[in-house]
């Protein structure tokens, strides 16, 4: 989408593209009484509920860099990236904006230092078939999460599908 203002320094009419806001969130693996699971967080702020923690991508940040900071921020743990999970682009995933979201396979290097902080309310550790609801499209992503370790499990080695449609 398109729309045109006017600069503000020389008057000249320009376009402006409106184009989706980044964003990541991590899949941080750790073990719980159950087996599998992973580190979620209950947001402090609209809309609430229990989510992956992430974040917006700032300006001049590298996706890479903004996840090991957001999973700092929101659960007190500095992680390593295993990998890429998946990319969730629905324009409708997050009501308050079109965002996309890169999302990562992260493993912490002192699981004991897990602690909510800044928009998060608390943070814990759940097994992967016990989730609660989730926020956003995040349900969808720890199923796909779950599928594609069933699958790598199974020897088929199939990636989860970038896209539905």
């Amino acid at each position: 989408m398109v729309e045109s203002r006017q600069c503000p320094h020389c008057g000249e009419v320009i376009e402006v593209y409106r184009n989706p806001i980044p964003t990541v969130d991590g899949l941080i693996l750790m073990p719980s009484s159950e087996g599998d699971g992973i580190v979620l967080v209950e947001r402090k702020n609209p809309p609430f509920g229990w989510a992956l923690p992430g974040g917006f991508v700032d300006y001049g940040e590298s996706c890479e860099t903004a996840v090991v900071r957001e999973m700092k921020e929101e659960t007190g743990l500095d992680v390593d990236i295993a990998g890429l999970f998946n990319v969730y682009s629905d324009p409708d995933r997050d009501e308050r904006h079109h965002t996309m979201s890169v999302v990562y396979i992260c493993v912490p290097r002192d699981p004991s230092m897990l602690a909510a902080g800044d928009d998060a309310a608390r943070a814990e550790v759940f097994p992967l078939e016990k989730c609660p609801d989730l926020a956003f499209d995040h349900g969808r992503i720890v199923h796909d999460f779950i599928v594609s370790l069933s699958q790598k499990r199974d020897g088929l080695h199939v990636d989860v599908p970038v896209s539905r449609a």
